[in-house]
């Protein structure tokens, strides 16, 4: 029995040992787990530490990066806590190579965690040298008005043992690939989309077990995409290229260490005898099932009827391999109900407006065709309302052959809550039809909720939307005739955006792009720009080029891609000094506060319209803070002190122009007062009664909301900084237009363009303009999480390497939580109102810090886990401040002051 006691308090005390033994997870490669692709010289690591103990902190790292057996990299231990965006210094990368590594810990206790579980990335091609592939296309004249999309392939015969293979593919419009009949990834609109004569993306596929000894075949489809395709307004075509055009190529290791490789030349064959008929982004596929050609993509097939290829001129000096997350399928939602409408049409309802395209089964005669009809809302009336579509068809078709098949798109989405099915005889079966989501592979990263089932249907709308217009860049909408990069809605939603999702390598590559673009430092309208060189530089727009890289160091603490955009950022401020007279920003095109608060009927001058040029001098000033503060990141002393003494003269020249000598500014709407106030261009002295009119203005509007695209984000911050957060909550509770929530009460299930795009009584907004899915007004969502919740993150540890958590409780709320997935862990603050008790459950992960704010009249009302507070606490605004490291906590305030 002794013996016995004795082996199992032994193993009881091994098993409390091995819990508490640090352990290293979640290995990434820029930012990616096991990424096959990469041209980056010195590819940065990251690492989880993982321990449920309190106060874990790193003290040093190793980290071993091997080519197969041979170790490239040997670290050996160095003395850092990063464990974040560690950069690789060993040996030259060379292309095409696939690359192991490894890596072990020390935390606060001494101990070493075990060597972390292998993770691997390959890498791209550094150089055009790597390239033998020609670029090829069709061998045939093409149909200038249908373009059907071509078929490219090719037979080779392999003779020995296969020890590795890759694919490198890109191509001028969108491809799928397929090796012996079996698809090549599970990419969606490859390449993606680029400033393409400027940056033409790659993918790199890892093929080794799709190729076999002896014969093998290799088909590739191509559609028009967004490089030739209609784009941009007025039916824009051929706005990169008139051609369509592939490039491939196989490089193939055998185990005898001999090389080869199979690459896109003269000796391919082509047709436009396939079954993709048709293909626009914007008006859909045509999709004829009778002309699919069996076996077209496997070996021994009989392609004497094909054409060849030709040759083309491709530029090579603009590849450049995928540094964000490809366009991937994810949910897959079934109709909700089969609607027979007032017109007699038969449409589905799926539940959910979403990005993406409708998965049918269906039968029917050789030659019917089955039209599918997509539509965000039902009119008043309830049938398919389409005319906010614009000129975009958005309509597949499908031709059948008298069997039953399974069809989707290939080189097109839409954007859609309803579809209407035309041409497929019988009652409609749901089962033969689902929904197919799309939109870029992120992380999904954050939580939040609340005890208010309204404001959870808001976030929910937040996330579809993002979901929706995070496809490859970020859109505008999904499903009219446009589906742009608009600046100034992805600057509004960025750190909203790197909340829901990990949207790090996202914007890394659309900033690129961005700076690709940029004319003189101007920044276009929409990213990639295909409006034209004069549209750029609207305020509040073109700012993207420098709020988008603070956010993304903010969320991510990567201090690289502020590296990469600095000269961008720079230039974009420059051009702004160049035309500004007396530091004056107040010449130019601006939108201004797109689509602010307007009565139809505006005879008492309730519209809320904000001088343009007072606008344009805050963005001014703000660019020129964000340019400071990355210079004051990256070391540039001497940009810090010249741009400061600009900020300064810029900020004087506000005050001069725009502010009377009691403080009112001179258009007094909530814009103008949230962005003098968000960007501190009053004096300190002035800024109080700044606060304070704004929060009238809002009493006058009936606790309403009047601003557009540039004053809604920081509307609530504004309001909570200045002491004003019961105003905040009454804003976000308003249920009555503007609101957030009128939208909600109405049945969105995204965020709108307008604040009214469907009116009380079901008749919409102009359809000219009027989009059911725009995110821009969803930047509520930062508000949400950083003040309700309270979880956020300190500059002088961004990325959440010092975490702030400081809750603004009120609203009548009883409960609300946020959890954010950092790149150290899982991050999260909740609280809980019960009576005048405060319960605040926190989870800080290992390698953090966090100062947390909790709501007290001192510090002996507040416990932990119930006991007294231990250490230093200190008072702070009613709020008991505590500086804690890793570890989950609970503190319960008594006696709390709980505001409504």
């Amino acid at each position: 029995m002794k013996k016995n006691l004795l082996l199992s308090s032994l193993f009881q005390l091994l098993l409390i040992i091995g819990f508490a033994q640090t352990k290293v997870d979640s290995l990434l490669t820029e930012n990616r787990k096991n990424p096959v692709g990469l041209d980056v010289a010195q590819p940065r690591f990251s690492w989880q530490l993982i321990n449920s103990g309190r106060d874990i902190k790193q003290t040093a790292y190793e980290i071993n990066v091997l080519d197969g057996k041979n170790k490239v990299w040997q670290s050996g231990r160095v003395m850092s806590d990063s464990s974040v965006h560690v950069a690789y210094k060993g040996r030259a990368l060379q292309s095409g190579s696939k690359y192991t590594w490894q890596v072990r810990v020390w935390d606060n206790t001494g101990k070493p965690s075990a060597w972390s579980a292998p993770a691997f990335f390959y890498t791209a091609l550094f150089n055009t040298s790597g390239w033998k592939a020609k670029w090829i296309g069709p061998g045939y004249i093409e149909d200038s008005v249908m373009r059907p999309s071509p078929l490219f392939r090719k037979e080779f015969k392999l003779s020995k043992k296969i020890q590795s293979a890759v694919a490198y593919i890109t191509a001028h419009g969108m491809y799928e690939a397929a090796i012996n009949g079996q698809r090549v990834g599970d990419a969606y609109l490859t390449p993606g989309w680029t400033v393409y004569n400027k940056r033409l993306q790659y993918q790199m596929y890892d093929v080794t077990n799709m190729l076999k000894n002896g014969n093998n075949a290799v088909g590739v489809t191509l559609g028009n995409g967004w490089y030739r395709g209609i784009i941009g307004f007025a039916n824009n075509i051929n706005y990169f290229g008139k051609d369509i055009a592939l490039l491939m190529q196989f490089d193939i290791t055998y185990t005898d260490g001999s090389k080869e490789s199979i690459i896109t030349d003269d000796t391919w064959k082509s047709t436009d005898k396939g079954p993709v008929r048709y293909a626009e982004i914007y008006n859909g596929e045509t999709y004829d099932a009778r002309k699919e050609v069996k076996g077209w993509n496997e070996a021994g097939f009989n392609d004497k009827g094909w054409s060849g290829v030709k040759l083309t001129d491709a530029s090579f000096d603009v590849l450049t391999a995928t540094y964000n997350e490809p366009v991937k399928q994810h949910e897959i939602i079934k109709p909700v109900k089969i609607i027979t409408t007032p017109k007699g049409e038969k449409v589905i309802d799926f539940g959910q407006n979403l990005v993406g395209w409708v998965v049918m089964k269906a039968k029917g005669n050789s030659g019917d065709t089955v039209t599918l009809s997509h539509a965000e809302v039902l009119d008043k009336e309830g049938n398919v309302y389409l005319d906010n579509l614009r000129a975009a068809k958005a309509q597949d078709k499908y031709v059948l052959t008298g069997e039953e098949h399974s069809y989707h798109p290939h080189f097109t989405w839409q954007g859609f809550r309803y579809c209407r099915v035309e041409g497929l005889q019988g009652e409609l079966n749901p089962e033969d039809f689902e929904a197919v989501v799309l939109y870029s592979d992120m992380e999904p990263t954050g939580t939040f909720s609340t005890n208010n089932p309204l404001i959870n249907q808001l976030q929910h709308n937040i996330q579809w939307g993002q979901r929706g217009n995070f496809l490859d860049v970020p859109t505008d909408c999904p499903q009219r005739d446009e589906r742009l990069g608009w600046t100034g809605d992805a600057q509004a939603f960025s750190r909203t955006a790197s909340f829901n999702f990990n949207v790090n390598d996202f914007f890394s590559k659309w900033l690129k792009d961005l700076e690709a673009d940029q004319i003189d430092g101007k920044v276009p309208f929409v990213i990639p720009n295909v409006l034209g060189a004069g549209a750029a530089n609207s305020c509040g727009w073109a700012d993207v080029a420098t709020i988008v890289p603070w956010d993304m160091y903010l969320a991510y603490g990567d201090t690289r891609l502020l590296a990469q955009q600095y000269g961008s950022m720079k230039a974009y401020v420059e051009s702004i000094r160049k035309v500004a007279k007396d530091d004056l920003w107040n010449t130019g095109f601006h939108f201004g506060d797109w689509l602010f608060y307007r009565p139809f009927d505006d005879n008492d001058g309730s519209a809320a319209v904000t001088d343009k040029y007072l606008i344009a001098q805050c963005f001014y000033a703000h660019s020129t803070q964000l340019l400071i503060n990355t210079a004051q990141v990256l070391g540039n002393t001497q940009d810090v002190n010249e741009y400061t003494a600009l900020l300064q003269r810029i900020k004087d020249a506000f005050n001069k122009e725009y502010v009377t000598a009691n403080g009112r500014l001179v258009s007094g709407t909530q814009t103008a007062y949230v962005l003098a106030l968000n960007f501190d261009m009053l004096p300190e002295a002035q800024r109080k009664q700044a606060a304070e009119r704004l929060a009238e203005n809002v009493k006058r509007y009936n606790n309403h909301l009047t601003t557009g695209f540039l004053g809604t984000p920081y509307l609530c911050h504004v309001l909570t900084r200045f002491g004003y957060d019961s105003v905040a909550y009454k804003l976000l509770l308003q249920k009555n237009y503007p609101s957030w929530l009128y939208p909600v009460t109405m049945g969105a299930t995204t965020i709108w363009e307008r604040w009214d795009g469907q009116k009380p009584d079901s008749t919409f907004q102009t359809p000219g303009m009027n989009s059911f899915n725009h995110y821009a007004y969803g930047a509520i969502g930062d508000w949400m999480y950083r003040k309700m919740a309270g979880l956020d993150t300190y500059e002088d540890g961004a990325g959440y390497k010092h975490i702030k958590i400081m809750p603004h409780i009120g609203g009548g709320f009883t409960q609300a939580k946020a959890s954010l997935k950092t790149y150290y862990g899982t991050a999260s603050s909740g609280w809980v109102v019960n009576g005048n008790t405060i319960t605040i459950d926190v989870a800080i992960p290992p390698n953090t810090t966090a100062t947390i704010y909790i709501p007290a009249k001192d510090a002996s009302a507040v416990t932990e886990s119930g006991k007294a507070l231990q250490g230093n606490a200190t008072m702070e605004d009613g709020y008991v401040v505590v500086n804690v490291g890793s570890g989950t906590y609970q503190f319960t305030s008594a006696n709390a002051l709980v505001k409504n």
